[in-house]
């Protein structure tokens, strides 16, 4: 079961792409983050006001946000209630592993969906109490987890 909460972009340029979008369209942003997954560091935020959220990845060349071509929308954002059977079904209906953080424990996947050109991101429900406080504090509740759907 799944329930859309974000659009992604990976960018070369965090700030600038926070500034571009602030003065575009009004968007307003949570303080940046810096963390570390394997051997690879990359800086994150989310937009102030959602759900919906947008998130900007600025991340180092050859790792999964490598942005080195130039900046590209990259993949929309699903909470799941199981990230491994999802993505079991996403593989079989013909949409691939790109990259999975399991094996660095968090519990998220990618899926490339080569007909938009972008992936699909599976993130475990078991996060999102943490991912509340940190990007969306005082904020209204998440979209829930559609039982009626099978993933």
């Amino acid at each position: 079961m799944t329930a859309f909460y974000h659009v992604c972009f990976v960018v070369p340029d965090i700030e600038q792409a926070m500034r571009d979008f602030q003065r575009s369209a009004g968007v307003q942003w949570s303080a940046p983050l810096a963390d570390r997954l394997g051997e690879w560091d990359y800086r994150i935020v989310f937009s102030a006001g959602g759900p919906p959220f947008i998130e900007l990845i600025e991340g180092p060349a050859g790792s999964a946000w490598d942005a080195s071509e130039g900046a590209r929308f990259d993949h929309i954002g699903f909470w799941s209630s199981d990230v491994r059977q999802g993505s079991r079904r996403l593989a079989e209906e013909g949409m691939p592993t790109d990259f999975s953080g399991c094996p660095y424990g968090r519990p998220f996947a990618y899926h490339r969906m080569d007909s938009i050109g972008a992936r699909i991101e599976l993130v475990d429900v078991s996060r999102q109490s943490e991912f509340l406080s940190r990007w969306h504090p005082g904020g209204g509740p998440m979209p829930a987890i559609d039982e009626s759907c099978g993933d």
